[in-house]
């Protein structure tokens, strides 16, 4: 579901729960994201190191972030030593900011029926 998308079903009286997306709310690419838009560029052992994850569980979900447009990879050297980094896309960046305004949705409807 695209931003755009969410944006029209939570206006339609949607369950902010429908408007999450699959791709980002999974818990290890939400943290990859999160990371990555704190750290502006993320080098990929830091990711793995702060979500303790294996390189190739990192390397799988990294892919899945890239075929969706959401995270940028960068393949370099830092003097002889070769070094992947990560950066998020505008595309990424909204991703982001639309699954954190459902999520607030969503806390602010568990709050309101609590009467917090």
């Amino acid at each position: 579901m695209t931003p755009a998308e969410a944006a029209e079903g939570a206006d339609a009286g949607q369950h902010p729960a429908k408007a999450l997306d699959d791709t980002v709310h999974q818990r290890i690419r939400l943290g990859i994201l999160t990371v990555a838009h704190q750290a502006r560029r993320a080098e990929f052992g830091f990711l793995r190191t702060t979500l303790d994850l294996t390189a190739g569980n990192l390397g799988q979900h990294l892919t899945v972030l890239e075929k969706a447009g959401l995270v940028a990879v960068e393949k370099g050297y830092e003097g002889r030593r070769p070094r992947t980094w990560i950066t998020l896309t505008p595309a990424g960046e909204r991703a982001l900011r639309e699954e954190v305004a459902q999520l607030k949705r969503l806390i602010h409807q568990i709050e309101t029926a609590d009467g917090a």
